[in-house]
């Protein structure tokens, strides 16, 4: 009778050293933009989402509230994100301004450098392995009826 094979190891300890050597590697390049690697994918959720208000962008990125108002300080700050009025006097909407979306643009060159360098060096059938085994992990471990967030990273 064969002995069935279980994990040895925390799953939660390898992923987690798996994200830090990945966010090195997207930091390295994404940084030569002058972004962090959190603040290009601030940028881009704003572009492909808004305007919206921060309560919907707080959730679509999966961060709290207080968070995304410490991150978008300084995007704010450099001329890249405005918060303008909403549709009523007690909402807000952050857009993205060309500035902005100059700023991005730069970052997603290098942000494709980074992925294209991840790709060689895992080779492209580990990275799509990767992303399946990620996926699927994601929704078996989501909530029912929770909403995925979006991947606009890109």
């Amino acid at each position: 009778m064969d002995a069935i094979a279980k994990p040895q190891g925390c799953t939660n300890f390898r992923l987690r050293r798996l994200l830090r050597q990945v966010a090195r590697h997207y930091d390295t390049e994404v940084t030569k933009s002058g972004l962090k690697t959190t603040q290009y994918s601030l940028l881009s959720h704003v572009l492909h989402l808004g305007p919206l208000r921060p309560s919907d962008l707080a959730h679509a990125m999966n961060i709290d509230a207080s968070t995304l108002t410490r991150n978008l300080k300084p995007l704010a700050a450099a001329g890249w994100l405005t918060q303008g009025d909403g549709p009523d006097a007690r909402s807000r909407l952050i857009a993205i301004t060309e500035a902005g979306r100059k700023k991005r643009s730069e970052a997603q060159r290098h942000w494709r450098t980074a992925q294209e360098k991840l790709n060689a060096l895992l080779g492209i059938e580990r990275v799509i392995a990767l992303h399946a085994l990620i996926d699927e992990s994601i929704a078996l471990l989501q909530p029912a009826g929770a909403a995925e967030e979006g991947d606009v990273d890109e």
